[in-house]
């Protein structure tokens, strides 16, 4: 790591000053300099960072999870997340421990950077509006009350703040923004007569839009409007994962977009809008990017465009969600064992490949048809295998899922007697 330039910053929860300090302590005592921005949101890091010309970024989180968990995310000096191979890589280093420490007067510097009024300036620069929109702003208590309701108000929004004081072990609100943890904020939009709400997740890389009249929309949604009113261009590349609805598709590829999938996993989604200079990235957990803006997933950006899309349509959020279809869909949980769940992906793949036209297997296995689609994947961090169906209307839907369904647990019964 010699001659690296390090920058590091950390989510508001309370366990991660000190997962940082013990970060920082093992990058000094090998000699390597680094930069600290302290308790910021992931934006304000990953843009500090950037400006820094940092080769590597670390930031401190454990993202929408509860508040005992926490880790560390690693970038690049453009914000594109480590590969898996990368971390693993890293893993394998920690537990080698061949490290080789420095004597005292060689260890790293550690450098304080502010990496509020860079980041502040840049959103004030990038974004000048006309009317003073209502918007409720939903912080969880978490990172991005650090960040989002001061530069809201500086670009003359009037801002109804919901959980924007930090709140370290989420006390008040999850750090995943679920629907079922949107409540207040909600009532909080219909009180005021609000003309959009937002929420935000942990450390500030995802933003879930919530319309005028309480709707909350999927990332889907929010995506097909950022790319229908939000875009420079009316052309390129859209890069969106193998879960998201086909609405996105019929929606943004008559307007000139070409749509390209990939798998599930943010990381993918900023390699591949890098790769294909695209000027939007959706990925169906909520992680939207505008590289137009940054290349990573700083949340802050989506609201802001939002506000532009208004003040340029003239029209209700709510009118913008109406033009676009909603589709039946169903996700469903189905118990396979670690030990065999990916060879049932594999025996999934070679079988439906052999039975249907339109087969996608580059993250488990996508079957398309005319009047809807059914994606099956093992999931990475438990026994189970996730089948997710979308279709035309319910009864296609209810039987696209019990066949899949049905096809996936006879092959784990399969596998299973034979192991």
């Amino acid at each position: 790591m010699h001659g690296t330039q390090i920058i590091i910053g950390s989510d508001i929860r309370q366990s991660s000053p000190t997962l940082t300090h013990a970060f920082i302590a093992g990058v000094t005592a090998i000699g390597t300099h680094i930069q600290h921005t302290g308790t910021t949101s992931f934006g304000q890091t990953l843009f500090t960072g950037g400006e820094l010309k940092a080769n590597l970024i670390a930031f401190v989180t454990a993202s929408h999870l509860p508040p005992e968990w926490n880790g560390i995310k690693f970038y690049y000096g453009d914000g594109v997340g480590f590969p898996e191979e990368n971390l693993k890589s890293i893993r394998d280093l920690v537990f080698q421990d061949t490290f080789e420490l420095v004597q005292w007067n060689k260890i790293g510097q550690v450098i304080s950077v502010d990496a509020r009024i860079g980041y502040k300036n840049f959103f004030t620069s990038h974004f000048k509006f006309k009317k003073k929109l209502k918007v409720v702003l939903d912080c969880g208590g978490a990172s991005m009350t650090l960040s989002a309701p001061e530069i809201f108000t500086a670009l003359g929004l009037h801002v109804f703040p919901v959980y924007c004081d930090p709140d370290p072990t989420f006390s008040k609100r999850p750090p995943d923004p679920k629907p079922k943890n949107l409540t207040t904020l909600v009532e909080t939009l219909k009180k005021h007569n609000s003309d959009f709400g937002v929420a935000f997740d942990g450390d500030g890389d995802r933003a879930v839009i919530v319309d005028n009249t309480g709707q909350i929309l999927s990332a889907d949604q929010t995506g097909i409007i950022l790319g229908k009113y939000g875009l420079k261009k009316d052309n390129g590349v859209i890069i969106v994962n193998v879960e998201c609805s086909k609405s996105v598709k019929e929606q943004l590829e008559p307007l000139g977009f070409t749509i390209k999938q990939i798998p599930v996993g943010h990381t993918f989604l900023t390699l591949e809008a890098k790769k294909e200079h695209a000027p939007l990235g959706i990925e169906s957990s909520g992680h939207l990017i505008l590289p137009e803006y940054f290349l990573f997933d700083d949340a802050l950006v989506i609201p802001l465009k939002i506000v532009e899309i208004l003040e340029q349509e003239k029209r209700s959020l709510h009118d913008l969600v109406l033009e676009i279809p909603t589709y039946p869909t169903k996700k469903e949980e189905i118990e396979c064992a670690d030990e065999i769940k990916f060879d049932v992906i594999k025996k999934l793949k070679q079988k439906l490949s052999k039975e249907y036209k339109q087969v996608n297997t580059m993250d488990g296995v996508r079957i398309d048809f005319e009047d809807g689609w059914v994606l099956i994947r093992a999931s990475n961090t438990s026994p189970i295998i996730r089948l997710t169906t979308e279709a035309d209307n319910v009864s296609i839907l209810q039987e696209l899922t019990s066949k899949f369904m049905m096809e996936t647990q006879e092959i784990i019964r399969d596998i299973d007697t034979k192991t």
